[in-house]
């Protein structure tokens, strides 16, 4: 099964103070070093996709425990301090916030050319157009994507970091893949996933969803029957809840007509193909869907991914009491880390002693 989870935080604004910022790149970039060196680049990746893992890295560095700053910020930090030690280290990190993540595939390109790395590299910007897909068109868990971070090693391996917000509740969600867990990209890539569910989530990645895939991928070559369905949906508001709860609107037909016709003459083979589409999103795939349950009778499931609560919780509670199991694994392997890193006395003893003031 694919590693993969997420972390859910406060929605925060401002800026971190530079001072801060400084010593976050060079305690990151010295923390993923040390146990890049004592257990490998692979090791390294599999640390940055555990979300519990994640989330105490970051508090470690630094950051505001419970912000989605956290995620933004401390990547940002660790993408700066591993930039001259990247050739050396094997390990690189592409990606980043807002604009920043739409040059993650031109970022790959200029590591491969500059360095001479072998073809195993050049999947990864597929990989990444793919994970980036599936977490904003296939899981409908109402966070639209913001941030997005690959980190990768020489030999292709791959960890990949989302994160994205909702804005009426004012929190962020975070996604992390790993690419020697995953199978599949459209059934059930996500395991080890933390956060606080939420109703009425349509994930078309469940494994109870698959028969809709299926029957999603027929309409697609009969665009008439999808847009003729989605206006008898409109036509009768008093009836949809028996096919989608309200929380998931109808989507338009005039404004899916288009798309539709695009897939059509595409002729996907697959789901995976579907979803990749150019312009497919959220919305053409909600509707091939909704109407897959309407004509083929075949039932939708809405369940959350999220498997396990907020990274650690807090020790007054906040958000929920402390994984203490979870939490002092991460300390452990932090602290060992710490040990290795290459840094000054005094950050190494403010970092031991930030992990001895929680209380795990």
């Amino acid at each position: 099964m694919p590693k993969m989870g997420s972390a859910v935080s406060p929605l925060h604004g401002g800026h971190c103070p530079p001072w801060l910022f400084e010593k976050m790149t060079y305690l990151s970039a010295a923390i993923i070093e040390a146990v890049a060196q004592e257990f490998g680049t692979a090791e390294a990746l599999r640390r940055m996709a555990d979300p519990v893992w994640f989330q105490a890295f970051g508090s470690v560095i630094g950051f505001d425990w419970h912000s989605s700053g956290l995620t933004t910020v401390g990547l940002g930090a660790l993408k700066e301090g591993l930039a001259l030690k990247q050739r050396e280290l094997g390990l690189f990190v592409v990606g980043g916030k807002g604009k920043a993540s739409r040059k993650t595939p031109d970022e790959i390109d200029q590591i491969g050319g500059e360095l001479g790395l072998p073809n195993t590299i050049i999947p990864l910007k597929d990989v990444s157009r793919m994970v980036a897909k599936v977490d904003s068109a296939l899981v409908q868990d109402g966070y639209q994507l913001y941030h997005h971070v690959m980190l990768f090693n020489r030999e292709g391996q791959w960890a990949v970091i989302q994160q994205g917000m909702n804005d009426q509740s004012q929190t962020a969600r975070r996604y992390h893949w790993l690419s020697e867990t995953v199978t599949s990209y459209i059934c059930e890539p996500h395991q080890g996933i933390a956060g606080r569910t939420v109703p009425h989530v349509l994930d078309l990645t469940d494994r109870h969803n698959e028969d809709i895939q299926k029957r999603s991928v027929e309409l697609a070559r009969h665009p008439e029957d999808v847009l003729l369905a989605l206006r008898s949906l409109h036509a009768q508001e008093g009836q949809t809840e028996l096919v989608m709860p309200r929380h998931h609107d109808i989507p338009s037909a005039p404004h899916l007509n288009k798309i539709l016709y695009q897939v059509y003459d595409r002729s996907p083979e697959n789901y995976q193909d579907l979803v990749s589409t150019p312009g497919v999103g959220a919305s053409t795939m909600r509707a091939l869907a909704m109407v897959s349950e309407i004509i083929f009778g075949s039932p939708l499931t809405y369940h959350d991914p999220v498997r396990y609560s907020f990274a650690h919780g807090g020790k007054d509670s906040i958000p929920f009491p402390v994984n203490r199991d979870d939490y002092t694994t991460s300390l452990r392997v932090l602290e060992d880390a710490l040990r290795r890193a290459k840094v000054d006395d005094r950050t190494k003893m403010d970092s031991l002693r930030r992990l001895a003031q929680i209380d795990p």
